[in-house]
């Protein structure tokens, strides 16, 4: 590889460091360019919904390499720098200052932008989101000072707030359109392990309804209206209804999105020069045998080797289950592969659900989909084996925690 190329790498977060890492650890010698529109170097997002913003670490440990890490290694990390235009023809990016930067490989990593809501008193103070450091802190001095926050979602994001609110004392309404929290997402068999957790630690769920107004007193947030049309006060709402792939900069250069940057198992876009990793890519899974877009710490760590594997013109693919993990007040769990709504026709439970201690397996035609192990650790090399063996198993003997994981396929 000639040392006069350079690869330009748009977005600094987790992805677009590890990007810039493993093109390093896989020789190559000419010149990166990292581009951020934050003023920190990049760093990992886990934390901000969870031990960060519970005040239980600082905010050094997210930081994906030390400081000097991009020197030492000839990275030209670039903060606070905004890219209006990718021209392919010319093979430059366009900078919002008007600057402009050749490549001849680009690494797409723009992650994704929380979704708002097209609801009247959405732009008062006191309605907060949650995506970048900034987001976390906003929240952590908002919950030090209110008595009620409505949370507007319940997925990951969502939860993991709520948690984090009710450990500080803060009551906290839970508003979500669906009937269970991470319905979409674990199915009712499951999804109701995470309702009853909540509604433990005194959470107030208001399930089948959604916001049409944010109440708003002066300029601020307090409280919502529900489409049913009840009334919920708070001195603060947050909205966590998803994200949006941020493929503007990819639509607008001629490449192929939806739902993301579609690019195949290599990371490739339809342009032989740019690739894509991270929350922005749409990517084939050899292993599932689809197109899939996964929003989780996971992708962002490990595709971007794949990535950088395929801009220096090696073969690759990215072949890795979905993986992703929580923490919510005393239940930790991990959950490995995918399980479509409707895609499985059972759950099996193995240990016990009640106390919260368990593994969650979900087939169709007898084989394992996907696993959740719940306060119970060190089995997903185990649960990854049942996935990608394809094997049938017997469910009694998935659920019989005498049987040893590791025996199952061999039966």
């Amino acid at each position: 590889m000639a040392d006069s190329e350079t690869f330009v790498i748009v977005g600094a977060g987790m992805a677009g460091a590890k990007g810039a890492q493993a093109l390093r650890d896989l020789g190559f010698d000419g010149r990166i360019a990292l581009l951020g529109d934050e003023p920190h170097r990049p760093y990992e997002r886990p934390p901000l919904s969870k031990a960060y913003l519970m005040g239980n670490e600082g905010f050094d440990s997210a930081y994906v390499h030390d400081e000097s890490w991009y020197a030492d290694n000839r990275v030209d990390l670039q903060l606070e720098v905004s890219v209006r235009r990718i021209d392919r023809a010319l093979r430059q990016v366009e900078l919002t200052d008007g600057g402009r930067l050749d490549f001849d490989k680009l690494l797409i990593a723009t992650g994704a932008n929380p979704r708002s809501l097209p609801v009247p008193g959405i732009d008062a103070e006191g309605v907060l989101y949650l995506r970048r450091v900034e987001d976390s802190d906003r929240i952590k001095r908002t919950l030090a000072g209110i008595e009620r926050l409505v949370v507007v979602g319940a997925g990951w994001i969502g939860l993991e707030v709520t948690a984090a609110a009710r450990e500080a004392g803060v009551a906290v309404t839970v508003v979500e359109t669906t009937e269970l929290p991470l319905l979409r997402v674990l199915g009712p068999e499951v999804a109701e392990v995470f309702a009853a957790l909540h509604r433990d630690h005194g959470v107030d769920f208001r399930f089948g309804t959604a916001v049409s107004e944010i109440l708003v007193d002066g300029d601020r947030a307090a409280g919502v209206r529900l489409t049913d049309g009840a009334e919920v006060p708070a001195g603060a709402v947050l909205v966590a209804v998803g994200v949006e792939p941020e493929v503007a900069l990819a639509r607008d250069a001629g490449l192929r999105v939806d739902n993301g940057i579609l690019v195949d198992a290599s990371l490739r876009t339809g342009d032989p020069n740019i690739v894509a990793a991270g929350d922005v890519a749409n990517a084939f899974n050899p292993l599932l045998g689809k197109q899939i877009r996964v929003e989780h710490w996971a992708n962002a760590l490990n595709q971007p080797a794949t990535a950088a594997a395929s801009m220096l013109g090696r073969d690759g693919k990215y072949a890795e289950l979905p993986y992703f993990f929580t923490d919510q007040y005393d239940l930790g769990m991990e959950y490995l592969g995918h399980a479509d709504p409707g895609g499985y026709d059972q759950v099996v439970f193995r240990g016990d659900v009640a106390a919260r201690e368990f593994i969650a397996f979900w087939l169709a035609g007898g084989r394992v989909l996907a696993g959740m192990n719940v306060n119970i650790w060190d089995v997903q090399d185990q649960i990854k084996t049942l996935i990608t063996s394809g094997t049938t198993i017997d469910p009694n003997a998935l659920a019989d925690p005498d049987t040893p994981l590791n025996e199952l396929i061999a039966r």
